[in-house]
Order: C-alpha cells, then structure tokens, then sequence
C-alpha cells in the first residue's frame, strides 16, 4: 500500500512533476492548488445536484478530468524536460465542450433581465461558489503566466479560455439547477 504521507514537505517545500523543488508558497503552487480547490468544489455541486442528473454528474466529472490535466500543466515549470513526465495537452476541445453545455442550458432558461444573487437550491448556491473559485483560478494562472511562463504555450492559452468558459458555464448551471427544481432566482435589488 502506498503511503499518503512521506515528509517530503515538512519543511515547506514541494516537488513539480518536472522535479524541481519549489516553495509550497510559490505562485505556481498556488495556481494548481486553486485548480485543486475548484475541482474539490465542483465535487461538493455533483453531490448536491437535484435526483435523476447522472448526465449532468457525469459532465461535471469530465470537468473535474480536465482540472486534473490542467493542475498536471502548471505543475511543470516552463522549459523543464518534460519527456519522462509530460502532462496532457490541454486544448480548444475541452472549451467548445463547455460552450455547447452553455448553449444547450441557455436555450431552455428565460432571459436573463437582471443582476442575480448567488443562491437559491443548494446545487445552485455551490455552482456560483465554483464560479467565484474558478474566476479566482483564471487570476492566478494569468499572474503566473505573466510572471514565469506557463508550459506548453498553446495547451496554457487553452486553459486560459478554457477557465474563462468554465465560469460562464457555472454560472448558467446555477440559473439551470433553480429551474430544474423551481426554485425563484433572487434579483439584485437596490
């Protein structure tokens, strides 16, 4: 069996895929630990999503999938050699894909004529806290993208869209799950 814990990072430091040690409080480890967090969240929206969504859920996990491939990208330093552990591409598929669950959710919902508060069903008020994690994700990774350079630039540039999308898409999944069980949207009012 393996072991969960090996010490490795008692002393604040952690490994890349790639191999270098790096501080566990380094830009990039926060990059890939948010995209961590948000999959963890869109965990915690599938187990509160309204019976009989398997479909849904299962989207969801392809999403939680593509997280895992894009924690895996930036967890490789740019320019480091990547032959004995190169991470999955990452490309404009995994954004078209979400653009159609956008597109296919939207054409159902009634036009969006005001500000919306987060809320509403509890599968509605987690996809508007993946939506908020996600927005806070796509920050990070551009500040590092700026800052050091991400792997792969043409898979980083999708992840960039691609998160970009995926916050768009929780937040129609939020205005989709209030429909789903009739629960009133709450408009922002003055």
């Amino acid at each position: 069996m393996m072991k969960v814990y090996t010490g490795g990072g008692d002393r604040g430091q952690t490994s890349l895929f790639s191999g270098e040690r790096v501080s566990k409080g380094a830009d990039r480890i926060e990059a890939y630990g948010t995209v961590d967090e948000l999959s963890s969240v869109i965990g915690a929206l599938a187990a509160h999503l309204p019976e009989g969504q398997e479909t849904l859920a299962e989207e969801l996990q392809q999403i939680q999938r593509h997280l895992f491939d894009a924690g895996a990208l930036l967890a490789v330093a740019p320019g480091a050699d990547t032959s004995a552990a190169a991470p999955a591409a990452f490309d404009a598929r995994h954004a078209r894909g979400l653009e159609t669950a956008i597109d296919r959710m939207a054409a159902q919902l009634p036009a969006l004529r005001a500000f919306i508060l987060p809320g509403g069903h509890p599968s509605s008020a987690w996809c508007h806290v993946a939506r908020t994690v996600c927005r806070r994700c796509e920050r990070l990774v551009v500040r590092l993208a700026e800052a050091q350079g991400t792997p792969a630039t043409g898979s980083a540039d999708n992840l960039l869209v691609y998160l970009n999308r995926l916050s768009d898409y929780c937040f129609v999944l939020a205005r989709w799950c209030n429909q789903l069980t009739g629960t009133p949207e709450i408009t922002w009012r003055r």
